[in-house]
C-alpha cells in the first residue's frame, strides 16, 4: 500500500495542460461566436435584410469594441437604411450613428480604407440632412474621406462613384451659390461634370453591376445635353440583376427617366 502511494505521488499528472485547456475554451467559444454572427450577418445582407444584418454587426462590436470590420459595416449600413427612414429627424439620427461608428474606426486606424469610405458616406448623408455650415461642413468631409480611402484602396469602386455624385452636385452650384459658400465658409474643392463622368466611368469599370452608377451617368449626359448617350446608360442599368435594396427604385427612376427624354 505504502509503495503504491508513492508510486502516485512520483507520478507527473498533467494538471497544468488541464488548467490551460480549460483557460482558452472560453476563448475558442468566444471567438467561434464572433465568427457565426459575423457569418449570419453576411447571409443578411446577401438576402437584402439590411436593418437586421446592421443588428447583428452591432452585437458584434458590443461583444468586440476594437472590430474594425463591424464598426465598418455598421456604420455604412446605417448610412443605407437612414436613407430610407419616414423622417428626416430619424435619417438624421441614423446618419450621426453612422459617422460615429466611422469615427470609431477611425481612430483604431486612420488608414483603413473601408472606414474612410464609412466616414465618406456619412458624410454624404448627412449633408444632404442638414444645412449652412454644418451641410458645408460635411461636403468637403466628403472628398477629404473619399480620396484617403483611394489612397489606400485605388480599387474601391464605391469610393469613386461617391466621388462621381460628388464633383456632379458641386459642379451644379450657381455662380452665387459659390460666392456665398466662399465669402460664409470658405471655398470648396474644384469640381466638374468631366470628373463627375470619369469617377462614375472608374466605378462602372471596377464594378459594371453597381445600378446606381448608371443612373447617375445617364444624368451626366442628360445636363451634356446628349440624351441619346444617358438613354443608353439607363437600358443597360434596366438589364442588370437587383443585388440592392435600392434596385427596383433605380429602375422605376430610369423607366421615368427614359419616357421624360425620349419625349
Amino acid at each position: 500500500m505504502l509503495q503504491c502511494r508513492n508510486d502516485l505521488m512520483n507520478k507527473t499528472i498533467p494538471i497544468p495542460f488541464f488548467l490551460i485547456f480549460f483557460y482558452l475554451l472560453p476563448i475558442k467559444l468566444y471567438s467561434q461566436n464572433i465568427e457565426v454572427l459575423f457569418e449570419e450577418a453576411h447571409k443578411l445582407e446577401v438576402e437584402l435584410k439590411e436593418s437586421e444584418a446592421l443588428q447583428k454587426y452591432i452585437e458584434i462590436q458590443k461583444l468586440q469594441p476594437q472590430n474594425t470590420k463591424a464598426l465598418c459595416r455598421a456604420s455604412e449600413l446605417y448610412s443605407l437604411v437612414g436613407k430610407r427612414q419616414p423622417t428626416t429627424e430619424k435619417q438624421k439620427s441614423y446618419f450621426k450613428s453612422a459617422r460615429n461608428y466611422a469615427q470609431l474606426a477611425l481612430k483604431l486606424n486612420p488608414a483603413l480604407p473601408e472606414a474612410n469610405f464609412a466616414m465618406a458616406l456619412a458624410m454624404g448623408r448627412m449633408a444632404i440632412v442638414s444645412s449652412g455650415e454644418e451641410k458645408i461642413k460635411a461636403v468637403k468631409e466628403i472628398k477629404l474621406y473619399a480620396d484617403k480611402c483611394l489612397q489606400s484602396d485605388p480599387s474601391n469602386f464605391k469610393a469613386y462613384h461617391l466621388l462621381g455624385r460628388w464633383h456632379y452636385e458641386v459642379s451644379d452650384l450657381s455662380g452665387l451659390e459659390k460666392w456665398l459658400v466662399k465669402v460664409m465658409y470658405g471655398s470648396l474643392p474644384p469640381a466638374s461634370l468631366k470628373d463627375a463622368i470619369s469617377n462614375y466611368e472608374k466605378s462602372k469599370e471596377l464594378d459594371p453591376g453597381l445600378t446606381i452608377n448608371y443612373l447617375e451617368l445617364a444624368k451626366c449626359y442628360h445636363r451634356k445635353d446628349d440624351d441619346k448617350k444617358a438613354i443608353e446608360y439607363l437600358n443597360q442599368l434596366l438589364k442588370l440583376p437587383n443585388r440592392m435594396v435600392d434596385d427596383p427604385i433605380v429602375k422605376t427612376e430610369a423607366h421615368q427617366l427614359i419616357k421624360k427624354w425620349s419625349d
